[in-house]
């Protein structure tokens, strides 16, 4: 397992073939994130959603990633690790000049949660 997103996600397995990646993914809830979002009632923030995007997206093209433009961001669905222990990440993404183009969206037991379009450039 790698840890992602601030140790609040780790990849369990990970599939990436044209232009397509599917990871499965755990939720670390003893993360300390979840003391401060929220104390009682913890729920995967929203900018770690985005983030482990961005993780897996970067673990897998093998490049480092910088956020260029968000067209479209939908928070559907809180995540609470005590009731979602797994979670599907699903990218498609396509190359063109300079911009990796990218849809993506983490499902929970069949529930969409999070939804992502947008794209991201390569740094370094």
């Amino acid at each position: 397992m790698t840890a992602i997103a601030n140790d609040i996600f780790n990849i369990d397995s990970i599939t990436h073939a044209n232009g397509a990646i599917e990871a499965i993914l755990s939720i670390n809830s003893g993360s300390t994130i979840f003391d401060g979002h929220f104390p009682g009632q913890p729920v995967v923030p929203g900018a770690c959603m985005l983030q482990v995007v961005k993780d897996v997206l970067q673990s897998s093209l093998g490049s480092s990633l910088q956020l260029k433009k968000a067209d479209n961001i939908k928070f559907i669905s809180m995540i609470v690790p005590s009731l979602n222990d797994m979670i599907q990440l699903e990218i498609s993404y396509k190359t063109v000049d300079d911009s990796i183009n990218v849809n993506a969206k983490l499902v929970s037991n069949d529930v969409i949660c999070f939804k992502f379009q947008g794209n991201f450039v390569r740094v370094g």
